[in-house]
């Protein structure tokens, strides 16, 4: 296996469109987000404070398992942070999963503004529904222009 697919892969080329368009709106001292694929490559909103997290392959493995089997949103705790996480798919792709860590929230205080959470995870996914629609807008777009040009090619 070529060691550089999975960065070129459509999903991992979403996600990292879906991840820049959400960082770029959270606040300085806000919630850690991360959006994580399927095959465990994972675009941090924050490197630093995720690495605090030490969130290890187990854990994260068992949050999506869990998310794979219908609970979700998954609230949890970890240290002085509430862990949400949901999956994060499109119509046309399964992108993984979206983890945010609140800081110090208590899992009770989550649970009581669940409402709030859900629509954050909805605009997360609205989102990456807009990021797909308007690369695979582009690319046929792309494609018209190469047609034109063959066309015009043909003329001459």
């Amino acid at each position: 296996m070529d060691m550089y697919e999975s960065l070129y892969s459509p999903t991992c080329v979403l996600n990292e469109q879906i991840a820049r368009q959400i960082f770029e709106i959270l606040p300085e001292q806000g919630p850690v987000m991360v959006i994580m694929d399927r095959d465990g490559n994972r675009w941090p909103s924050d490197s630093e404070n995720f690495s605090k997290l030490n969130l290890d392959e187990s854990f994260l493995d068992e949050l999506c398992a869990k998310i794979d089997d219908g609970a979700e949103p998954l609230v949890t705790q970890v240290n002085d942070f509430s862990i949400i996480a949901a999956q994060l798919a499109t119509e046309q792709t399964n992108c993984g999963y979206v983890i945010i860590a609140l800081p110090q929230y208590s899992p009770e205080s989550a649970l009581i503004n669940i409402d709030l959470i859900e629509i954050l995870l909805n605009q997360i996914s609205l989102i990456a529904k807009l990021v797909e629609k308007n690369t695979l807008l582009y690319e046929l777009q792309l494609k018209q222009f190469s047609s034109y040009g063959q066309d015009a090619g043909v003329l001459n």
